[in-house]
């Protein structure tokens, strides 16, 4: 880390805070030398403490602005203040010629906005050259889900009983029962789950916790691997968490993933399907049988009800198509 890198004084006011420079056109490539910068780095702790922001979101964040502002070194910018209007929209328009889609450039922007309301905040600009930018309209997809069917068909028994099939049928049937984020699934604690009682205690994003209940088929599953095979695949090693490899570690979000993959295909499924599609397919499930918005916005941990609101368009979109089928006039 550069010597150069100083810390202000606790008695000095931000207006005192000497302005920070961008980093010289002569950097590195790939910007890993942009976030040794005071003001990059006050950034990114202030979503980590203040907003408490995920870890994965932080990343996200730091991608988006090392792309920004590697964007930018061509034009030898001596200081944040010197960034303009006219620099975003030639950086949107770069990533548009890219093939970025707008729903990626949305996120960009979003990550542009928060950096420099910090910097406005933090008085090291005068202006936010973000203030006047509209964001493009990224649309709204609307998330994939299996049919009922065909989730019958993914969380069938296995076909053999060894310990490591028994695992991955008890992580799909639990990730099917409570909607659970890939990542909470496979970092679940052991103390995180009461099996008799039925629920999961998660810590999702910002550290936010959430009781999640889950039925009786997962429970029996559950059961099952906790009793036989979780013990066999540890052997005499010791580990916290409930989902464990041959190694006593984490499974990580990637071989979780290919799992999913590789049991729809032994399955029949046709769809291209991810963990997520399961979490999708949770929620879309439990408003089409009546369950009330609120409720399953408390489960899957969504902070704004606007976001759970998604799965009443896939319900919708349902009856529609049913009623163009049906309907005499349709």
């Amino acid at each position: 880390m550069s010597s150069k890198r100083g810390k202000p004084a606790d008695n000095h006011s931000r207006s005192d805070r000497a302005r920070p420079q961008l980093p010289a056109s002569s950097s590195p490539p790939g910007g890993a030398s942009l976030f040794s910068e005071p003001f990059l780095e006050q950034f990114l702790q202030y979503l980590t403490l203040e907003r408490r922001l995920a870890a994965n979101t932080i990343l996200a964040y730091r991608a988006d602005l090392v792309f920004f502002l590697d964007f930018l070194r061509p034009s030898r910018l001596a200081h944040l203040s010197e960034i303009e209007i006219s620099h975003i929209r030639a950086y949107l328009a770069h990533c548009h010629a890219q093939g970025i889609s707008n729903r990626s450039n949305a996120r960009r922007i979003s990550s542009l906005r928060a950096f420099f309301k910090f910097l406005l905040a933090e008085k090291l600009i005068d202006t936010d050259p973000c203030a006047v930018l509209d964001l493009p309209k990224p649309g709204h997809p609307l998330p994939k889900v299996l049919t009922i069917p065909e989730v019958n068909l993914l969380l069938a028994p296995p076909a053999n009983d060894n310990s490591l099939a028994l695992r991955n049928n008890a992580m799909l049937h639990l990730l099917y029962a409570t909607g659970m984020r890939v990542s909470e699934l496979v970092n679940l604690p052991i103390a995180g789950v009461n099996i008799m009682g039925g629920y999961v205690r998660v810590f999702g994003k910002g550290s936010k916790e959430r009781l999640i209940p889950f039925g009786e088929a997962a429970r029996e599953y559950l059961k099952v691997y906790t009793r036989d095979a979780r013990p066999r695949i540890l052997k005499k090693r010791t580990s916290d968490l409930l989902f464990v490899t041959g190694h006593g570690k984490a499974m990580t979000r990637l071989r979780f993933w290919q799992i999913i993959q590789q049991t729809a295909r032994v399955a029949g499924i046709t769809k291209k399907i991810s963990p997520h599609t399961l979490r999708h397919s949770f929620a879309t499930h439990l408003l089409e049988h009546g369950a009330d918005l609120r409720s399953v916005q408390m489960m899957l941990g969504h902070a704004d009800i606007a976001t759970t609101q998604i799965y009443t368009h896939v319900d919708s979109n349902r009856l529609k198509s049913a009623h163009q089928k049906f309907h005499p006039r349709g």
